[in-house]
């Protein structure tokens, strides 16, 4: 807006309204003067009149009243034209204000979606370079990872020989020493490698508690040394050869230092 803008408007205010009332102001001045300067010519001529003097005096009076009411008005209009003015400055002022504080606004809102996409997208690409990688990783470790082969399950047959050589990888799991031979030279001895052996003519037998099995183990004793996951049942040649294989290596220290009845 130009620095002169008031004296412009107001200018152009008073060559609009005022033009008349100018011109008006100025024609009563001049017939003010005028009239002021008629008495001493009128004296000069028409000594001693004095209807005439007062005719000069009112006209007097009466050009200064109008010309009194006459810059009145136009003084009175001025200020209303300054009111006008100073008001249209403040509505003016009021809403550059309020168009700039919704400028501000929308460009707040405007960054606040832009971030807003932007910590979107940051997070997509995040979340997909993670799965990438993901899917990498298992494809590497796809590859890297050794083909597993199955194992059969360990089978054992059903004689002597399988008997002692399972009841060996329970006790090697359970901690129970002990060798093939001690377990062997003994179960010969012993039962002679009959797991249904019962000896029914010994002090247990007479006691009511004889000895069975390969190990010729006696039922309380092989309760208490009984190893866990092997048959209850005493005739069982793999669970009597852990029991009394248990019995001698707390007894004993081990089944291999057993050589005779025990």
């Amino acid at each position: 807006m130009p620095k002169n803008f008031l004296t412009r408007a107001r200018s152009r205010a008073l060559t609009k309204q005022h033009k008349i009332a100018v011109a008006g102001v100025a024609a009563l001045g001049t017939a003010a003067v005028a009239l002021s300067a008629a008495p001493s010519s009128a004296e000069t001529v028409t000594t001693g009149a004095p209807a005439a003097t007062a005719q000069v005096a009112t006209a007097q009076v009466a050009a200064g009243t109008v010309l009194h009411n006459v810059q009145g008005t136009v003084t009175d209009q001025l200020a209303a034209d300054s009111v006008k003015l100073d008001t249209f400055a403040a509505q003016k002022k009021a809403a550059d204000a309020a168009a700039k504080q919704a400028a501000a606004k929308k460009a707040a809102v405007k960054a606040a979606a832009e971030a807003a996409a932007k910590k979107a997208a940051a997070d997509a690409a995040a979340k997909k370079a993670a799965q990438e990688r993901a899917a990498k990783a298992a494809v590497t470790r796809s590859v890297e990872r050794p083909q597993m082969q199955t194992v059969a399950a360990k089978t054992y047959s059903n004689n002597l020989d399988g008997w002692i050589r399972q009841a060996l990888d329970i006790m090697k799991a359970k901690g129970i020493p002990g060798s093939y031979s001690g377990l062997h030279r003994n179960i010969m001895r012993e039962s002679s490698g009959n797991p249904k052996a019962i000896n029914n003519w010994d002090i247990n037998a007479i006691n009511g508690i004889p000895s069975k099995g390969l190990l010729q183990v006696i039922p309380p004793t092989f309760q208490t040394y009984h190893v866990a996951g092997t048959s209850w049942n005493i005739y069982d040649p793999v669970a009597n050869i852990t029991a009394a294989a248990n019995y001698a290596a707390h007894r004993y220290g081990s089944i291999d230092n057993v050589n005779s009845a025990y």
